[in-house]
């Protein structure tokens, strides 16, 4: 059967492509971002791959509760996505459980595939005290000009969730560092809750590159505000502070709007000839928010720092341009729906946007803009 020329399968597959697109709100965005039109979660928990746990000995079935919250990177004619993986324990509740990193491979952005085991994870080293039982969660990753992968991730012992640093020359041997503000002021920050790492990039000769501003690398960070916090070799971190001493917010929730419970750092921002392209996440609170979105749903919004001070806001979109609108988006761990973006990719042209679904899957939207 054919519409006006054309057979009802592309017709079919045109509209669904608009229902699944999003109009750019303003014209530094990046995106619009698309769905695939019968899309589904790339990787989801697996309760048969096990591995032998380090601290206890025993053999664990790493991800058989729950694949999500995203990084990705690309190395070589692959896009590598690095996943928080948690393994079940009995019925605990959301941070229960004990997570690890896993990776899953693809050569075209539709097909992946996952290792066997996690590639980084607790260990009987210098950081298990911060690291375990609760693991290693919530990763971003950047790579340098020379090669070298920065992962920055949550430690969660259970006690205090602390943003911390890790690399490595080839994704599976790593170097941990610890906390990134340990050295701060006689480690002013180690004992406070930290999280969400994401180091501004460039986009160079078809890649995404670390890049400094001014002499300096930038990190945008942090729960229920965004901060700001800067290094000149991506280990140790000095958070932005104001004249006296306190963290000074760059990025913060909006009564009114679909952020107004709560703004989260996502996946590296872009330095753009428009400024630098923060993508965060943004959950609502219904009575001040957004009535529609209900209550502590994530969705995605955008926001544009100055070039020359990353701390200077521009401008900010008034709507996400991405939230949870399909059954595995809404369903899971989180029941109130997440579309939690950490992970950006430019591979062979077009944009891979890949977020953590309901704290349970990992799904992805792209762009060719």
């Amino acid at each position: 059967m054919k519409i006006k020329g054309l057979p009802l399968s592309i017709v079919f597959l045109f509209i669904a492509q608009m229902l699944f697109s999003q109009e750019l709100e303003k014209p530094w965005m990046l995106g619009p971002f698309l769905r695939p039109a019968n899309a589904q979660p790339l990787i989801q928990k697996n309760s048969e791959s096990t591995f032998v746990d380090p601290i206890s000995g025993k053999s664990v079935h790493w991800e058989s509760m729950a694949t999500f919250n995203p990084a990705a990177v690309v190395k070589g004619e692959e896009i590598l996505v690095l996943y928080r993986a948690e393994e079940k324990l009995g019925e605990k509740e959301i941070g229960g459980h004990t997570s690890r990193i896993g990776l899953a491979m693809s050569k075209d952005g539709k097909h992946y595939s996952t290792k066997k085991h996690p590639i980084f994870y607790p260990n009987k080293d210098d950081q298990q005290q911060n690291e375990w039982p609760g693991g290693t969660e919530d990763p971003r990753i950047v790579e340098t000009e020379d090669g070298l992968y920065v992962l920055t991730y949550t430690q969660w012992n259970r006690k205090v969730p602390r943003l911390a640093i890790a690399t490595s020359r080839n994704l599976i041997d790593w170097n941990k560092h610890g906390p990134a503000f340990s050295k701060h002021k006689n480690g002013k920050y180690l004992n406070a809750e930290t999280k969400s790492g994401a180091i501004v990039t460039h986009l160079k000769n078809g890649k995404l590159v670390a890049t400094k501003i001014n002499g300096k690398y930038w990190m945008y960070y942090g729960v229920p505000h965004v901060w700001l916090a800067h290094s000149t070799n991506l280990v140790d971190w000095t958070p932005l502070e104001t004249y006296e001493g306190t963290l000074a917010p760059v990025l913060s929730p909006r009564p009114g709007y679909f952020d107004s419970w709560l703004v989260e750092a996502g996946p590296p921002p872009i330095l753009t000839k428009d400024g630098i392209v923060v993508l965060y996440n943004a959950g609502n609170s219904q009575n001040i928010g957004v009535d529609h979105l209900g209550n502590r749903v994530y969705t995605g919004g955008q926001a544009l720092f100055d070039s020359s001070e990353p701390w200077k806001l521009l401008d900010r979109c008034q709507a996400p341009f991405i939230k949870p609108e399909l059954p595995f988006e809404k369903s899971g761990q989180y029941e109130d729906g997440t579309t939690f973006l950490e992970g950006l990719v430019f591979f062979k042209n077009i944009w891979h946007l890949y977020y953590g679904t309901a704290d349970s899957m990992v799904g992805v939207v792209t762009s060719k803009n």
